[in-house]
């Protein structure tokens, strides 16, 4: 069996399951490619970065610790980590420890000279006070809306008096596929206002969970 040699990767992040990795994708090849470095494995999560308990994350660090990183490619620090300067720092160093060369496109620092500490500190403090302000961002907003009497979330994609119209038909022996075009709003859509179970055209209720 062939031994595998140190490689150049790349660690690539967003924070949940609706955002896109394309854009880092493209930039980390682009990089590695300018370097004539073929990237050999891209670690790729969809999570937050409030936490270094990420599977992707911690098979990078063995993988690292086991020789098979040469150099790692990110588009931004915050992309590896964002809880700390702590932990950013715990981390690079880790990396470099096991002789990894980290290499961050957009921040547009040398994270390998001698000023790398103040420079990591700084990128790290900026990325925590930016996920601070995002949540208080976000507790504002959250606190404006039940002001106003609105809930949080997703909205529901039919109105009161259309729900209203819905449940009419109905509980009059309406399909719910009937409905669903009669008001021309999605069979789905229509089902789960309805609570009704899209088998067929017959206005069967789901049956109550205990």
């Amino acid at each position: 069996m062939a031994v595998k040699r140190p490689a150049a990767v790349a660690y690539v992040r967003v924070s949940s399951r609706a955002q896109d990795l394309a854009s880092q994708l493209a930039a980390v090849t682009q990089a590695a490619a300018a370097k004539g470095d073929k990237l050999r494995t891209i670690y790729r999560e969809k999570i937050s970065a409030k936490t270094l308990d990420r599977p992707q994350l911690t098979q990078l660090r063995t993988d690292a610790r086991a020789g098979l990183v040469r150099r790692l490619y990110v588009f931004r620090l915050d992309r590896l980590t964002r809880s700390g300067i702590r932990d950013t720092l715990a981390t690079v160093r880790e990396l470099q420890a096991a002789g990894v060369e980290l290499v961050s496109i957009a921040d547009g620092f040398d994270l390998q000279g001698p000023a790398s500490d103040v420079v990591i500190a700084v990128i790290a403090w900026a990325a925590q006070m930016e996920r601070t302000a995002i949540g208080d961002r976000v507790a504002a907003g959250i606190a404006r809306l039940k002001a106003q009497g609105r809930t949080w979330g997703r909205q529901r994609s039919m109105s009161p008096a259309l729900r209203s119209r819905a449940r009419a038909m109905h509980a009059a022996g309406k399909s719910v596929r009937a409905i669903s075009i009669a008001l021309k709003v999605p069979r789905s859509t229509m089902a789960r206002e309805l609570g009704a179970v899209v088998t067929n055209d017959a206005p069967t209720k789901r049956k109550a969970t205990r």
